[in-house]
C-alpha cells in the first residue's frame, strides 16, 4: 500500500510538472491584466518559471524515484497515472477561475504549443524512469 500511495505522489507531481507551466502560458494576458504587468515582462518571467520548474523537477522527480520507488518496472504506470491527475487540475482551475474577461482567453498558438507539449511529455516521464532505475549508486571498483 506505501508503495501505491509514492507512486501516486509521484504521479501527482508529474501533473504539476506540467500544468503549472502549461496555465502560466495559457494565461498571460489574465496575468498581464491583472498585474499591470507589460506581456513582455510577464513572457519572460514565465518562460523563466518554466525552466526552473523543469530543471528543479527533474531533479526532485530523478530523487524521488530513485529513493520511494526503487528499480521495479511499476514505476512506468507513472507514464499514465499523471494524466487523470492532470485533467483534475485542469478542471478544479477552470471551475474556480473561468474566463469572465474575452480579453483573456489565449492565443490559438499557444494551444498549439501545449498540445505539442503534452503529446512529448509522457517520453519526458519514460526516460526519467528508465534513467531513474537504470543509475546506480554502486560503482565498478577496480581490483
Amino acid at each position: 500500500m506505501k508503495y501505491f500511495l509514492k507512486l501516486n505522489v509521484v504521479s501527482i507531481l508529474y501533473a504539476l510538472m506540467i500544468f503549472v507551466p502549461l496555465e502560466l502560458m495559457l494565461n498571460v494576458y489574465r496575468i498581464t491584466r491583472l498585474t499591470i504587468w507589460e506581456i513582455g515582462k510577464v513572457n519572460i518571467l514565465t518562460g523563466l518559471t518554466l525552466i526552473i520548474g523543469i530543471i528543479g523537477g527533474t531533479i526532485l522527480i530523478h530523487f524521488l524515484t530513485k529513493k520511494w520507488l526503487g528499480r521495479r518496472k511499476a514505476n512506468f504506470w507513472t507514464v499514465i497515472l499523471w494524466i487523470p491527475y492532470f485533467v483534475l487540475f485542469i478542471y478544479v482551475f477552470a471551475s474556480l477561475f473561468p474566463i469572465t474577461n474575452g480579453g483573456d482567453a489565449p492565443n490559438p498558438v499557444i494551444g498549439l504549443l501545449a498540445i505539442g507539449g503534452l503529446i512529448i511529455y509522457p517520453f519526458y516521464i519514460l526516460i526519467l524512469n528508465f534513467v531513474g532505475m537504470t543509475s546506480d549508486d554502486n560503482t565498478i571498483r577496480a581490483v
